[in-house]
């Protein structure tokens, strides 16, 4: 292993699940780790103490669970916001994992790293502009720049778009809390159970389900399009990987187009090529970056 470059630790704060990591980078990782979400006291005190086994660590980059302050300006920077998980609002992640360690610590979202990851060295490599979209217990999303992240004051909230209803799913209220009908009160991993009954992936091959599911991503995926001009679309998430999913989204997507875009929908949208590790890659990332200046 080299010795010539900083050792980095790396965060991927789920919701679900930790995954930590220490390593020089995404691709040469030497130590890891998975620990559930519990508590704040209780998980980042596992945290602390694995990546205290480590001597050296020249900095640590976290991709979390949100909604989060990822502005280094705002004296929140650091925090998880107002969350449905219980105790986790208002906890100053970066802030302890910093200061218990005295090293250096970068901070976004998970989703932004996931999507930081697949632009610089996985499915989106190639690209001037990519997004990276998760559809699982929610659906979130982080766009690509240059090789950048796109962001200001707050972050993407692409699972809060309002798709159009499908003819036949117009009775369904939705379960976002603060949209009802946005795209993750529609075709994320509750939304489905909350309608159907089942995961989406449990569901026979024929059920209408599949269609529907298939014509909101779709149609997200032409939205972000039209408004971003994105070289790739990549998308990941366990509801990505009901069988079938994908190449359905993509049909529809190229069926419902208009032969508007340069680019074909195949070409654009993309499966991960860094799952199921792409937010630890990016958090690897993160601290390679803060390093960098």
């Amino acid at each position: 292993m080299p010795t010539d470059r900083p050792l980095l630790g790396a965060i991927e704060a789920g919701g679900t699940k930790f995954v930590l990591g220490v390593g020089y980078g995404p691709g040469e990782i030497i130590d890891q780790r998975q620990i559930a979400t519990r508590d704040p006291e209780t998980t980042l005190a596992e945290t602390i103490a694995f990546l205290g086994e480590h001597a050296g660590l020249a900095a640590i980059g976290i991709g979390s669970f949100g909604p989060l302050e990822r502005d280094s300006r705002d004296p929140r920077w650091g925090h998880i916001l107002a969350t449905p998980k219980p105790g986790w609002s208002d906890c100053d992640l970066a802030g302890h994992v910093a200061r218990a360690l005295g090293v250096p610590v970068a901070f976004d979202t998970d989703v932004n790293a996931a999507a930081l990851a697949e632009a610089r060295a996985g499915a989106a490599r190639d690209t001037q502009v990519s997004v990276y979209v998760t559809i699982g217990t929610g659906i979130g999303g982080g766009v690509i720049a240059d090789g950048r992240i796109v962001g200001g004051k707050g972050h993407p909230e692409l699972g809060h778009m309002r798709p159009r209803r499908a003819a036949d799913d117009s009775d369904f209220e939705g379960v976002c809390p603060f949209h009802g009908d946005c795209l993750e009160g529609l075709a994320s991993g509750p939304a489905i159970i909350a309608r159907w009954g089942q995961s989406l992936s449990h569901l026979a091959a024929d059920h209408p389900a599949h269609a529907i599911i298939a014509g909101y991503l779709a149609e997200m995926c032409n939205t972000l399009r039209a408004a971003l001009a994105p070289d790739a679309i990549v998308l990941g998430g366990g509801v990505m990987g009901t069988p079938g999913l994908f190449d359905s989204i993509v049909e529809t997507a190229h069926a419902t187009d208009g032969g508007y875009f340069a680019l074909p929908a195949a070409q654009v949208i993309r499966r991960p090529a860094l799952a199921p590790v792409s937010g630890l890659a990016g958090a690897f990332l993160l601290a390679a970056d803060l390093l960098d200046g």
